[in-house]
């Protein structure tokens, strides 16, 4: 039999009440603390120019490409590589030295910070994207290297977009 060290009544989410108010005051709580962080990460990259958009994602395009007229469009494929980092610096994923990644514009199963990211790039741009939770992997991570509620922060170079 196991003994609790103190009978202070312990957190039990089954009693918590999931009403639509509380769900958005934690959601908030999640979002206020991510901004803390990234804000104090970027206090360490103080030469990232960040530019912030409406839904949360930040990116800096540190390198321009020949042609800046150029963008993906819904269902173009863009070829990338890229290095996906926590604000800790420790590395999740990263493309293979000399080869690249071809993903789908607007294909639901790639995250959405990153969608809304590669429409901002032309060919040949390398770019910062600091992804908070809710347009990466969300409350579950997933389910091996980026841990639940992770803030993301990208390294990529989009390389060429064919259109479809």
């Amino acid at each position: 039999m196991l003994l609790a060290c103190s009978e202070e009544p312990t957190d039990n989410l089954d009693e918590f009440e999931w009403t639509q108010e509380n769900s958005t005051n934690l959601s908030q709580g999640i979002a206020a603390q991510e901004e803390i962080d990234i804000k104090l990460f970027l206090e360490m990259h103080k030469d990232w120019k960040m530019t912030r958009t409406g839904s949360g994602l930040q990116y800096y395009i540190y390198e321009r490409g020949s042609d800046t007229s150029i963008h993906a469009l819904p269902r173009d494929i863009v070829e990338i590589e890229y290095a996906v980092s926590l604000l800790n610096g420790d590395e999740c994923y990263r493309t293979e030295a000399d080869e690249y990644e071809e993903l789908v514009v607007d294909n639901s199963e790639i995250e959405s910070g990153i969608q809304e990211g590669v429409k901002l790039l032309s060919p040949g741009d390398r770019a910062k994207f600091i992804i908070p939770s809710h347009l990466a992997q969300g409350i579950a991570g997933d389910l091996d290297k980026i841990p639940p509620l992770s803030v993301l922060v990208i390294d990529i170079h989009l390389m060429g977009i064919i259109r479809r």
